[in-house]
């Protein structure tokens, strides 16, 4: 399993909740197979490589860490590729850093 990490800062605390509505609409149409209109280009190449996404947010700071976990490395390269390609829109802040990792531990305690 592989993970990219990508940091914003500069989000607007108001448009949070909003964000990440939009962005669960995205990946729940995806999954049915029909993209909705306006979906990021690189929407299709998120479905094909993407197996679970986690986004961390602060509101007090305005900043944010988007976590998505492929199977593979090559999965990783074109998700990233695709996610690259794609800006933050208006008030959801600046992509700061983008890490690369190989995922050695996943356990749940539950």
């Amino acid at each position: 399993m592989y993970a990219r990490i990508a940091r914003f800062e500069g989000l607007d605390a108001n448009r949070i909740d909003e964000r990440a509505e939009a962005m669960t609409q995205q990946v729940e149409a995806a999954r049915s197979g029909t993209l909705p209109e306006g979906a990021p280009e690189g929407m299709t190449t998120l479905v094909e490589t993407v197996k679970r996404v986690v986004e961390l947010v602060d509101r007090e700071n305005g900043t944010a860490l988007a976590i998505v976990f492929c199977e593979t490395d090559e999965d990783r390269r074109r998700a990233d590729a695709a996610l690259n390609a794609m800006s933050p829109g208006e008030g959801e802040g600046r992509r700061t850093a983008v890490e690369m990792y190989e995922v050695t531990i996943d356990e749940s305690f539950a």
